[in-house]
């Protein structure tokens, strides 16, 4: 018997940072996201965010890739987003998202943290945020090319 761990805490947002999740119809997108996840047998611990981005604390099965499991994601949520009437600007996803490892121990913290989001995004940008947070988890960022190239 194997046992196998993966949590992740990941975050991606919406081509070229455009507000573009209303704040009353975002329950719907984050149905849509756990059944997506869900069928992909993927464990929901949390799902929060802004009108320009989403965080996602997921456990992965050991036989799904995490590049392969984000590229299911945005591929299925934006379709469906853009046929849905409720999310009328929605133009896609940015290009890249950051995916964290993260242990079983971590996982209340980091809930708590996405359940803060409207609060703590009364006073930081999401640019802000990303930033700490990579630099927190030991990235080098390469300024030419932060959060670039997804307009």
């Amino acid at each position: 018997m194997s046992y196998t761990q993966s949590y992740y805490h990941i975050v991606f947002r919406t081509k070229g940072g455009q507000r573009t999740i209303p704040i009353d119809k975002e329950r719907l997108l984050y149905k849509y996201i756990f059944s997506v996840s869900t069928l992909s047998n993927c464990k929901v611990f949390r799902i929060g965010g802004m009108e320009d981005h989403i965080h996602l604390l997921i456990g992965l099965p050991p036989t799904l890739a995490i590049a392969s499991y984000m590229k299911k994601l945005k591929e299925a949520t934006s379709q469906w987003m853009k046929e849905n009437k409720d999310f009328p600007y929605f133009k896609g996803w940015a290009e890249g998202y950051a995916a964290l490892s993260c242990s079983y121990n971590d996982l209340p913290n980091i809930i708590k943290y996405i359940i803060n989001q409207k609060e703590h995004h009364k006073y930081s940008s999401f640019a802000e945020e990303y930033r700490e947070w990579l630099l927190s988890e030991g990235f080098n960022i390469k300024e030419d090319f932060f959060l670039k190239g997804d307009t």
